[in-house]
């Protein structure tokens, strides 16, 4: 049996003489992604000569170019795991096959260490498959029976899941980390739809992207109130778009219609919606990927949270501003309808935060 260990870290390493084999596996969404970014950039400043291997879903892995401050990539080795397609046919031959296609792929990388920054049963089973003799997690992760994988649990003590990565990942080498900034690469195609999108607008030009998603109804603020908040920025001077995953997106179709015409619906893939935010002068949504891709590029950003806690969850930048009513409570409860405290956030509310921060 193997015996766990609690809040023992390995031997401190030497930085930039050790070379240990890390795997990361955060498998999605994009702003959970994005909050683990720190944490890696950081090990690779201690630990320049590392090889580093990430699991993600492959929708997310551009996320991955990101290098360090000092121009160093973050990630060695890039591991899709297509869990969508899994979910799909959980008991089909072609999910078994893909399944021992990964462990192989992982194990031929021959990994030391392997930290689950995520938390849950399928992440935990992903970072088992690579069979590294060091396996490290959170004591309490998102879901308990994750545990059951982890040869070193840390009890975790600070407030953001950002700074928890940090812990989690610092106490898997033995170092001390400290978040530190990734940059996003930027994407050359992107960049050149990009200019075309603004080609008509003047260089002064005040751009608000709003996404009114959300990973379930309970953290979505109302469409009607996004569309009424359109309309008031663009009366102030700004060009609104209303970012949007595909052509079907219902939600960004009403925003649009209920800012009788001033907002525009813009449907981008993620290196172009990383490009118009890098552009914007400020983001307005929910607590969702894009509102964290926002503050990773530096864009102000104003979150409208409700039963997420912004201080655990928030965007990680000084340049935001964070509505949540007091009578909001704690709970991934993935309800169907838009939390209480939520909607006694106004749009009036949202205009003053966000005139706030685009004052020059």
């Amino acid at each position: 049996m193997t015996r766990v260990r609690e809040n023992k870290a390995m031997p401190a390493m030497t930085p930039d003489k050790d070379s240990p084999r890390i795997l990361i596996v955060r498998i999605g969404a994009m702003g959970d992604v994005l909050h683990a970014l720190p944490a890696v950039a950081a090990l690779r400043v201690q630990l320049s000569a590392a090889h580093i291997g990430w699991a993600i879903e492959p929708r997310w892995a551009s996320l991955l170019t990101a290098q360090t401050q000092q121009g160093s990539p973050l990630v060695d080795r890039i591991h899709h795991v297509p869990v969508q397609a899994w979910k799909a046919k959980p008991l089909s031959m072609a999910t078994a096959r893909s399944i021992l296609a990964l462990r192989r792929e992982l194990r031929a990388e021959q990994y030391d260490i392997a930290v689950d920054l995520q938390g849950t049963i399928r992440s935990s089973f992903v970072g088992k498959l690579a069979g590294a003799k060091i396996f490290t997690g959170s004591t309490n992760p998102r879901e308990t029976p994750a545990r059951i994988f982890y040869t070193q649990k840390i009890a975790l003590q600070q407030p953001h899941v950002v700074e928890q990565a940090c812990e989690i990942l610092g106490a898997a080498v033995g170092l001390p980390l400290v978040p530190a900034t990734p940059v996003l690469a930027q994407d050359a195609a992107a960049e050149a739809w990009c200019n075309g999108v603004l080609a008509a607008l003047p260089d002064s030009a005040r751009i608000v992207v709003l996404s009114a998603g959300g990973g379930w109804g309970a953290k979505r603020w109302p469409s009607e109130r996004f569309g009424a908040l359109a309309a008031a920025l663009t009366k102030n001077g700004c060009k609104v778009f209303v970012a949007a995953a595909s052509v079907e997106d219902d939600l960004a179709h009403r925003v649009v219609e209920s800012s009788a015409g001033t907002a525009q619906n813009i449907v981008c893939d993620l290196p172009q919606l990383t490009a118009l935010l890098r552009r914007a002068s400020l983001c307005i949504a929910g607590d969702t990927g894009p509102l964290h891709l926002a503050a990773a590029v530096g864009t102000p950003v104003v979150g409208i949270y409700g039963p997420t806690d912004p201080a655990r969850n928030g965007p990680y930048t000084p340049h935001k501003s964070m509505l949540r009513s007091p009578q909001s409570t704690t709970d991934h409860s993935r309800h169907s309808a838009p939390e209480a405290g939520l909607l006694s956030i106004t749009v009036q509310d949202v205009i003053n935060s966000a005139m706030g921060l685009l004052q020059p």
